[in-house]
């Protein structure tokens, strides 16, 4: 009964990782009343209205400039999604703060992609009738996929936060940019790369059967061929209450000295807590939000649990941006997601103030362009298709903490730095 319960608690938890117009002025507006009224004068004194009254009509506001938000806040990844959210908001405001971009404000227009398919596409053609200049925050490949090409079509730079499908960009693509993220194929390395640098020889995964997970289990195979660390490579159904002993027990027996749950997100958690009665190993899991993890698992995740994140959380330029946020925020950690958003809507201000509103323009500057985000593990800068040109991820442990003062108010919990990744090849479609 007791194990039976586990489960049941164990499929719950598979589930949560699976989210005005003023008067215009022509030079000649100044107050007429006394030069109106009619004359009763014998002789007319001298017209002195121009020279006399003073031009009190304020210059009309300018436009803002409108960024779309698109990303998961009512759905499966709407932790991610409220993450990026604020993250976007944040920048804005602080770009507002100190003035704007030459005098302009930046107004953040929200729309939910639901992770649904439809859904965003039909948000994405919303977002640009109101007039964005450029869109960002899609998690999940599911809804990259299907906007990346509509992007393409409406000729509208869009931005990928979480969404590693390698078929999300291809070698046409233009208007897509990836920021967080890279393709499945790419993240391979850095566990090669880990495993390697810690003299380990064995590494097992777990992957679930479609299509994130496959890309991860061909980037794992062509990554380990020929290297010293053998890795042995378990494919676990999707549904949420799949029960991954058997999988485990192979990977016992196999002789891991790691498991990558990567390429199986809604098994990271479950396969986390089961593994303690196999193996007290490392665990790196599928770029979760760090507190939705601990606050799910608990001790579980203390020592075991690890996790990509293209936000560098052991450096002191995060910690400042953090505790800017979590002062802004409703959230209680700074997780990636939300860097990645404050990133988007800076670097999207950075091109309006260099080439203006026009998307076409805002893209081709794009991909001319370098940048050292706060907050980053790595330089920001894409491929001619808009891969990751240099993307650099860390995989952090989970520690008992305690945290920098100020920067995590989800617990006293906070995390070791395991690996800073070498640069990565950027996959090519």
């Amino acid at each position: 009964m007791k194990k039976l319960l586990r489960l049941k608690w164990l499929g719950a938890l598979a589930l949560l990782f699976v989210l005005a117009a003023c008067s215009p002025s022509d030079g000649d507006a100044a107050d007429t009343t006394e030069a109106a009224a009619p004359d009763t004068t014998e002789a007319a004194a001298p017209d002195t209205t121009d020279a006399a009254a003073p031009d009190t009509t304020e210059p009309a506001p300018a436009e803002p400039i409108k960024i779309g938000m698109l990303t998961d806040l009512t759905s499966t990844f709407a932790p991610w999604g409220v993450q990026v959210r604020d993250g976007m908001l944040m920048a804005a405001a602080e770009i507002n703060a100190a003035g704007g971009v030459d005098g302009r404000m930046i107004e953040i227009v929200q729309a939910d992609s639901q992770n649904d398919a439809d859904a965003s596409a039909e948000a994405l053609e919303r977002l640009v009738e109101d007039g964005v200049v450029a869109a960002g925050g899609i998690i999940s490949s599911g809804v990259g996929v299907p906007t990346a090409a509509l992007a393409e079509e409406l000729q509208i730079p869009l931005f990928m936060v979480k969404s590693g499908s390698d078929a999300v960009l291809t070698q046409d693509s233009r208007y897509s940019f990836r920021t967080c993220l890279p393709a499945a194929p790419m993240v391979a390395g850095p566990i090669l790369q880990y495993a390697e640098e810690q003299g380990l020889t064995k590494v097992g995964a777990v992957i679930a059967d479609y299509a994130w997970g496959q890309a991860v289990k061909g980037a794992l195979e062509t990554t380990f061929e020929g290297a010293a660390v053998g890795i042995q490579i378990e494919v676990a159904p999707v549904p949420p209450d799949t029960d991954f002993t058997p999988y485990l027990r192979a990977l016992t027996e196999f002789g891991a000295e790691m498991i990558v749950s990567t390429g199986h997100p809604p098994g990271s958690g479950p396969i986390t807590v089961l593994s303690q009665d196999f193996l007290d190993v490392p665990i790196i899991g599928a770029w979760t939000p760090l507190s939705l993890v601990v606050g799910r698992l608990e001790q579980a995740a203390i020592g075991r649990y690890a996790d990509f994140s293209c936000a560098d959380y052991v450096s002191p330029e995060y910690e400042e941006m953090a505790r800017r946020y979590l002062a802004f925020s409703d959230n209680t950690f700074m997780s990636d997601d939300a860097v990645a958003g404050h990133g988007i809507v800076t670097m999207v201000a950075d091109a309006v103030g260099a080439v203006g509103d026009d998307p076409t323009a805002i893209a081709e500057y794009l991909h001319g362009q370098t940048y050292d985000l706060e907050g980053y593990a790595h330089e920001m800068g894409w491929t001619a298709w808009g891969e990751l040109a240099s993307a650099q991820p860390i995989i952090v442990v989970v520690t008992e903490g305690p945290a920098p003062e100020g920067v995590n108010e989800a617990g006293d919990w906070w995390v070791d730095l395991l690996v800073r990744s070498d640069p990565l090849e950027p996959y090519v479609p």
